[in-house]
């Protein structure tokens, strides 16, 4: 039995839960039970509902009562992943006592160094990773297998979408709706289940634009378009492995190393911290060399990083 503990919420974004929502897909395939412990997030326990998926909510700050012991006797829970980036080490001993392994995703808490795996897909360049085994780099990124299904080499520039996350905490899909007017360019404008800033989007919206929310799935969504702009989280990644060449906008700082190596391989363009954004892309768009970023995502990426990553976990 897996516990399949995260946090999503408007600051933190959805990112963990989607992430989670992909491996355990790959779990029933090997007819695995598991649960989910979660915040109390209303977007979270709708999509868990609509999925007809278990979990519990539970109070994630609570590293005293030893509430992970009684969760873990009551499922019989082998295996507990925390997808939350920042394992307490209290929450972490609480963990190991009950004989229970601990897998960690891209984890730089002080109990990641008591987790059994640190699965770290999107850590470039740290050097500061910690647990009794790591498992670095893309080849360990979880991706949508829809992926499979859906991707395909893109010739030139017809359509671009613009997603920006769940939450688009910051607001940057504004700022890159007025760079497109400015430029005269059209898109379709993707927001997700937590964005709060539909009053201003309102505003700036002209015919150029089409709006769309609540779309069953992102990567079906994606074979539509030749150009996405997006945020540096794993979106861009899975837009790259459809054959989906991306423009990345880091909405945080740790988002930038993601931008930075996928602008390495040429499967994307890099336009830097949304705080500056660099303009000049959006200015020569059409000359963007999109055949040759096309290739490249889907050479360098692929789908199977979950079933290496359950191999690593039972074979532990």
């Amino acid at each position: 039995m897996f516990a399949i503990c995260i946090e999503a919420s408007h600051s933190k974004g959805m990112g963990h839960l989607f992430r989670m929502l992909n491996f355990t897909e790959y779990l029933k395939s090997k007819n695995e039970d598991f649960i989910f412990l979660i915040n109390d997030n209303e977007k979270t326990k709708n999509i868990l509902h609509e999925k007809n998926i278990n979990f519990e909510v539970v109070n994630l700050s609570d590293y005293d009562s030893n509430w992970e012991s009684a969760f873990i006797k009551q499922y019989d829970i082998n295996y507990w992943i925390n997808d939350r980036l920042e394992t307490d080490i209290n929450h972490a001993e609480n963990i190991l006592k009950n004989s229970c392994k601990l897998i960690t995703f891209d984890d730089l808490g002080s109990g990641a160094r008591l987790s059994d795996i640190n699965v770290c897909g999107l850590f470039f360049n740290k050097e500061n990773i910690e647990a009794k085994k790591i498992l670095k780099g893309i080849k360990y990124l979880i991706l949508n297998h829809d992926i499979d299904t859906f991707k395909r080499e893109r010739k030139d520039i017809q359509t671009i979408l613009v997603t920006l996350g769940g939450s688009d905490t910051y607001g940057v899909t504004i700022k890159v709706l007025k760079l497109l007017k400015k430029y005269k360019l059209k898109a379709t404008i993707h927001i997700g289940p937590s964005f709060e800033h539909n009053d201003e989007l309102k505003q700036e919206l002209t015919e150029n634009f089409e709006v769309i929310n609540f779309i069953p799935s992102l990567i079906e969504e994606f074979a539509k378009y030749d150009l996405a702009i997006t945020g540096g989280g794993v979106t861009p990644f899975e837009a790259n492995a459809s054959g989906l060449p991306c423009l990345i906008i880091a909405n945080e700082l740790f988002e930038i190393p993601n931008g930075e190596f996928l602008d390495s391989i040429n499967a994307s363009k890099f336009l830097g911290y949304y705080e500056s954004i660099n303009e000049d892309v959006f200015k020569n768009i059409f000359e963007l060399n999109l055949t040759e970023m096309s290739k490249q995502g889907l050479s360098h990426l692929n789908t199977k990083a979950t079933e290496k990553i359950y191999k690593e976990i039972v074979n532990k």
